[in-house]
């Protein structure tokens, strides 16, 4: 399930999930139990109509969308060396979902940002956009274009709206697990624990405390921002050397 969150106040949310209904459920439930005031909307962000659909979707709750975070994503495996593993269509796509889906969704949410006088933008990227690295070049690629495109909105939309950027490394989900097995998975996150700075693999929490914080009052004054989060991996640390 891939997820965009448009959030008026603290204690509201509306998700957006493509295919996984049940789990979206699962989900709206789990906020409701914490006595957030949620909703959920089915729609791909790749499609214009429907960014607008989920944004309308809050503002006919709430009459206000104070945070739009961009967690929607996806990607196509291929060797980075392999020229042939990936075709224009398989470009298209990526881009389609990982950087206009971004733009489009900015674009619904952001008249009722300037209305209110005040908005905050966070965009999950991807450490593969700073080094490319990753699932595939598309990938790597799309992710950098987010980046620029945060550089290139937050100037554009001060000073009402701030744009920030969130670059996770590996991160333990099941997106790993579904895709490698469990095996495998196991042994990236030992991989990461015993070649990292930090000595651990990331996980969703790490990431969501560092949205929360371009999401809320303590980086009121920070837009523009690329935030790397990855347990130091971009620095190349080498245990063998360092320790």
């Amino acid at each position: 399930m891939t997820v965009s969150f448009h959030l008026a106040g603290r204690k509201s949310r509306a998700s957006r999930y493509t295919k996984s209904e049940k789990e979206a459920k699962e989900t709206l439930a789990l906020c409701k139990a914490k006595g957030v005031d949620a909703i959920m909307a089915q729609g791909d962000v790749g499609n214009d109509d429907d960014c607008k659909k989920i944004a309308q979707a809050a503002i006919d709750k709430w009459g206000r969308i104070d945070i739009l975070v961009n967690n929607a994503g996806t990607t196509q495996f291929a060797n980075h060396a392999d020229l042939d593993a990936l075709s224009a269509d398989d470009f298209l796509w990526i881009y389609k979902v990982n950087v206009v889906g971004a733009y489009q969704m900015i674009r619904a949410c952001a008249p009722a940002m300037k209305k209110a006088g005040k908005g905050s933008v966070v965009n999950v990227s991807s450490i593969a956009g700073v080094t490319g690295i990753g699932s595939s070049v598309a990938y790597a690629a799309s992710k950098s274009a987010l980046n620029t495109m945060t550089l290139s909105l937050a100037r554009s939309l001060a000073p009402e709206i701030r744009v920030n950027a969130v670059c996770p490394g590996f991160i333990g989900t099941r997106w790993f697990s579904d895709r490698f097995g469990e095996e495998q998975y196991q042994k990236i996150i030992a991989q990461q624990e015993a070649s990292t700075p930090l000595a651990r693999a990331g996980t969703p929490d790490d990431i969501a405390k560092s949205v929360v914080f371009f999401a809320g009052e303590g980086s009121d004054h920070i837009t523009g921002e690329t935030l790397i989060t990855d347990t130091g991996m971009h620095l190349g640390f080498s245990p063998l050397v360092a320790r």
